[in-house]
């Protein structure tokens, strides 16, 4: 299959120390004809491409309304669900994984959604480049790789440095919302989140919450559950 017509992610990075180290291994899978044409068809009206100057969302989502980012959604049936049924908020979703992308695309103009934007590039930079200080009301992380054997621990996207770059993003008051299936995960987000400055965790300290109802079950969710795993769902207030 070819690959689609749109500016090929680069790698999705975390720093450590003063290099960036890769936090994803690139597995493209199967891009299906119905995901090219879902890039050929609905990129258009549902995709933003990386330019990497400040990005004018009001005019990219048509109106001035409350910002809500996922960070690699995957096959995207959480923001799917988001958009519809949160129409007052607009969504704006990263992910590097093209058919991923196109999956959602498809579903999106299915939908015939009016609040989703996406990316199909590296977090870190549209995070860095595009998003303005203290312009998100929440950001959402949702089932990231775990990285689970400790020599590849440093690859994990939730680090001091991400997390503090998200508290710049986060308007005062402003919610991070993070899920995971890894209970070593969890105990990691934890580590880094509880002793991040403007992050204070609603749960109480190394404390994990329900899922919300905004946080529709997901097929690595009923996976992991499958495999005996428990899932952790952590909700961290931007301070003002």
């Amino acid at each position: 299959m070819t690959e689609p017509h749109v500016p090929h992610a680069k790698p999705f990075t975390v720093e450590e120390g003063h290099r960036r180290i890769r936090s994803f291994v690139l597995r493209q899978g199967r891009f299906t004809d119905a995901q090219q044409r879902a890039f050929d068809e609905q990129w258009p009206r549902y995709g933003l491409d990386y330019a990497g100057a400040p990005r004018d969302f009001d005019a990219a989502f048509g109106r001035r309304a409350p910002r809500v980012l996922e960070i690699g959604f995957g096959n995207g049936e959480a923001l799917r669900f988001a958009c519809a049924n949160d129409p007052a908020r607009d969504y704006i979703g990263i992910e590097v994984h093209a058919p991923g992308v196109g999956r959602l695309l498809n579903a999106l103009a299915a939908d015939n959604a009016q609040n989703a934007k996406l990316y199909h590039h590296d977090a870190v930079e549209v995070l860095e480049n595009e998003i303005a200080d203290g312009s998100l009301q929440e950001v959402r992380i949702y089932f990231p790789d775990p990285w689970h054997k400790k020599r590849h621990n440093k690859r994990r996207l939730v680090q001091p440095a991400f997390a503090q770059l998200l508290v710049r993003k986060l308007a005062p008051g402003g919610l991070l919302h993070l899920a995971t299936d890894w209970e070593d995960y969890a105990e990691h987000m934890w580590d880094v989140l509880d002793a991040t400055p403007g992050l204070v965790n609603r749960a109480g300290p190394r404390g994990p919450l329900p899922r919300p109802e905004w946080r529709p079950d997901t097929h690595f969710e009923t996976r992991g559950v499958k495999l005996g795993h428990g899932v952790w769902d952590l909700m961290y207030d931007r301070l003002g």
